[in-house]
């Protein structure tokens, strides 16, 4: 499992720019939010969370149609289902998350203090959005999964994924700007809203690779 977390990560550095792209399209929705709202600078402190978490989002749907894309065009996703049994494929699916969240979507988690200073932010909003981002982008990667497996056999397949996923993952986006807004508006708790959206990220940690087993397993059948 050690091997294919090596091995994911370093396609997904590799292959098309992937992380590098995230971070540009993250800049984009954020470098254009001023000048669509205007140069309010305590408007854009307020909003910023909420940016920053759609950006994120955004940029995080991007890559998910390579999750399998890459492993089914050289056969070695037959191999990876074939060698696998019914309880180490979802394991599989859940190591090669991590490798994908790792190259593609923890760039964003890094890049997003930066870019807190574009929308006026103060540092401990900045510093509690960067911390729900770390929390809640796994879960995007693990409900992706299941969307991507779905599609893996259909032809330009990434626009289904996006589909299929974005509704999904509303719930996460509900927590985690409510947890970066409590942070700095005060007397807002931060804790609970963060809690939920760490128990969200365990539920689909589990919940997704499940569901990507067993569409992968449909779709080589």
């Amino acid at each position: 499992m050690l091997a294919l977390y090596i091995r994911d990560v370093k396609l997904g550095i590799r292959a098309g720019g992937g992380a590098l792209v995230g971070v540009l399209f993250f800049l984009a929705v954020i470098a254009v939010a001023p000048f669509a709202i205007g140069p309010d600078a305590n408007l854009l402190a307020r909003i910023g969370p909420a940016m920053l978490w759609i950006g994120a989002l955004l940029a995080s749907l991007l890559g998910l149609d390579r999750l399998f894309q890459v492993d089914r065009e050289d056969g070695s996703l037959d191999l990876l289902i074939l060698g696998s049994s019914r309880h180490m494929l979802p394991l599989t699916v859940f190591v090669k998350c991590l490798a994908h969240w790792t190259a593609s979507v923890l760039p964003l988690v890094v890049a997003a203090p930066v870019l807190g200073l574009l929308m006026n932010m103060s540092p401990l909003a900045t510093f509690a959005t960067a911390l729900t981002l770390l929390a809640g982008t796994p879960a995007i990667v693990f409900i992706g999964a299941a969307g991507a497996a779905v599609a893996v056999s259909l032809p330009r397949g990434g626009l289904l994924v996006s589909v299929l996923v974005l509704p999904l993952v509303i719930p996460v986006l509900i927590f985690g700007v409510s947890a970066s807004y409590a942070a700095s508006t005060q007397p807002d708790p931060f804790l609970p809203p963060f809690l939920m959206l760490c128990a969200l990220m365990l539920f689909f940690a589990v919940i997704g690779p499940l569901a990507a087993a067993v569409a992968l397993k449909g779709a080589s059948d």
